[in-house]
């Protein structure tokens, strides 16, 4: 952020005890703070937890993880659950935090959980958001999830804990 959200006035840095250099805008006489996004990102197993579900969306090559925003009001875990329903079609059973990354390209911070759905079917799934969807072994989710992306880096943390 680079301009104050309220006047428009170029942002200075000013120390703020217990944090550091923050943020000013000298106009307002107020710290700001960084504003971002925040999305959820789902390593999605399935009853047995021996299987992975990856997915394609919007045309794009290669497998990841099912994912979306947290809408305003919403806890992280409740979009988890939501954003499995609306892409997947199937109801989450459990949840699990398991790590977080700030994604500069989107200025998202990116909150990634394992969680377990109630069944491997894959007939109510949204096809607006989802080209295709499959189940994976582990180890075959490994192998098959978009190199270099933020979702093998989740997905690898997750498997090899």
């Amino acid at each position: 952020m680079k301009h104050c959200y309220e006047c428009g006035t170029a942002l200075t840095e000013k120390y703020l005890k217990n944090e550091g250099m923050v943020q000013y805008c000298e106009k307002c006489g107020c710290f700001r703070f960084p504003i971002f996004s925040t999305a959820v990102s789902m390593i999605t197993m399935n009853p047995q937890k021996n299987k992975i579900l990856l997915i394609r969306q919007y045309g794009k090559p290669g497998n990841i993880l099912v994912a979306g925003y947290v809408n305003r009001g919403e806890s992280a875990e409740s979009a988890v659950v939501r954003e499995v329903s609306e892409e997947i079609g199937l109801r989450v059973t459990s949840v699990e935090f398991n790590k977080s990354e700030y994604f500069p390209p989107s200025n998202t911070l990116m909150l990634n959980f394992a969680c377990t759905v109630e069944s491997e079917s894959l007939e109510n799934i949204s096809r607006e958001e989802v080209d295709n969807a499959q189940w994976f072994t582990i180890e075959d989710a490994e192998k098959n999830i978009r190199p270099n992306s933020l979702a093998e880096k989740f997905l690898k943390a997750y498997i090899h804990k």
